[in-house]
């Protein structure tokens, strides 16, 4: 992209200089603009434009967050509010960004604007950081002429998907560094520390407990073998990420995980209170049932979930009713249900699947509430066992030869 030098005056009067990177000089005045400046002269430099960024400053960048979309999605909210022009709101963000990713995100947004392209065209140009869903609320919201209003709903959906993430971060926080802690034990405990009791056993010149010669004999296994099994281990992991990355792995594993115990049901409501907000979204929004439950089923982040809502649009399509499609999936309680048949129909589906989604997020926040005291007891038992066979293993043994020497003292 062209880099243009500039001089300007400020809100005091005062001159000012500079260099912006812009595809015309009307875009470097558009930025001067959102910057608060009053262009004097713009021309474009001579020299070449100097290199991008290297690979160890491509390290050290910050990666653009579910935050930073957030605040964007607030931003461009106030802006359109304040009825700033597009390129004048992308050209202010921009020279405001933080991070230099987030800044290239908005230049090739505003550089897509520039050219003829729609918004949602050109946030589509960036998977990573606009989702499917964002992108084609931002179309509807081009299409209707409620863009003010989609950038405010999707704030508020964004927000909830961040304070959802967090909560479960905060209640792993703690199983997560007691597993971590328990492997590393184990590690330390076979490479380290039985081997120094095997010595002292193998002078014994008696028949070991049983517990005794199973934690040796794996403690050996374990030092002999480690090579192979952090080699096994990396490959596993590669294989199953590779299946995982398949449709039919990403549909069978989602499906699976909604069944696992503890953490399958929190999931499954995250899920469907994800599937009534984004539902609720789109329609408030105007967008057609069909091609709303189609957008909907790609942001509900399971596989499973969206092919049970894409069978709701293709028995919509058919002729038949929200309610008896939506009975026909088998993922949404009866209350939930009933509650879809009475919003069909009064005519206020919309209020009714915000209830939905709010019922379902209570549920979801009292749910990882009660995570950690759920597991702790299962963590509790794993710790218990693990201690009881390690203290078997290694006093059984100097247990039997103090009875022993006991018994040949006497």
């Amino acid at each position: 992209m062209p880099i243009y030098a500039w001089r300007g005056r400020n809100a005091q009067g005062e001159l000012m200089q500079g260099q912006l990177e812009a595809l015309t000089e009307d875009g470097v005045a558009d930025q001067l603009l959102a910057m608060g400046l009053a262009p004097v002269h713009i021309e474009p430099l001579t020299q070449a434009v100097s290199e991008g960024p290297g690979w160890w400053e491509h390290l050290q960048r910050r990666p653009i967050t579910i935050e930073d979309t957030l605040i964007f999605s607030r931003q461009m909210y106030t802006l359109n509010k304040a009825g700033v022009p597009i390129l004048r709101a992308f050209a202010g963000l921009q020279a405001s960004a933080e991070k230099p990713a987030m800044a290239e995100v908005l230049q090739d947004v505003r550089a897509g604007l520039d050219q003829g392209r729609d918004m949602a065209t050109s946030l589509a140009r960036h998977p990573r950081v606009f989702s499917p869903f964002y992108v084609s609320m931002v179309r509807v919201g081009e299409m209707t002429g409620k863009l003010t209003e989609v950038f405010l709903r999707l704030a508020e959906h964004l927000e909830f998907e961040r304070d959802v993430r967090a909560r479960i971060k905060q209640a792993m926080r703690y199983p997560t560094f007691v597993v971590v802690a328990i492997l590393i034990a184990i590690v330390i405990i076979n490479l380290f520390v039985l081997p120094v009791f095997a010595k002292v056993f193998a002078g014994f010149n008696a028949q070991l407990p049983l517990i005794t010669r199973g934690l040796l004999g794996f403690s050996g296994w374990m030092i002999t073998w480690w090579p192979v099994m952090l080699a096994l281990i990396a490959a596993a992991v590669v294989l199953v990420r590779s299946y995982l990355q398949t449709p039919d792995g990403h549909y069978n594993w989602d499906r699976r995980k909604l069944r696992l115990p503890i953490v399958g049901p929190i999931i499954l409501k995250a899920t469907l209170g994800r599937f009534a907000r984004s539902f609720a979204l789109s329609s408030q929004a105007g967008v057609p049932l069909v091609q709303a439950l189609t957008v909907v089923a790609q942001t509900v982040d399971n596989a499973y979930i969206g092919a049970r809502v894409e069978e709701m649009r293709d028995g919509i399509e058919r002729g038949e009713s929200i309610s008896r499609c939506a009975a026909a999936t088998g993922v949404f309680t009866p209350v939930v249900l009933q509650m879809i048949q009475v919003g069909e129909e009064t005519g206020e589906l919309d209020s009714l699947l915000l209830e939905i989604a709010e019922m379902y997020e209570r549920d979801t926040d009292y749910a990882i509430k009660g995570l950690s005291t759920a597991i702790e007891p299962i963590l509790l038992a794993f710790i218990g066992v693990l201690v009881l066979l390690l203290a078997l293993g290694v006093f059984l043994p100097l247990w039997n030869l103090g009875q022993a020497a006991m018994g040949r003292g006497g």
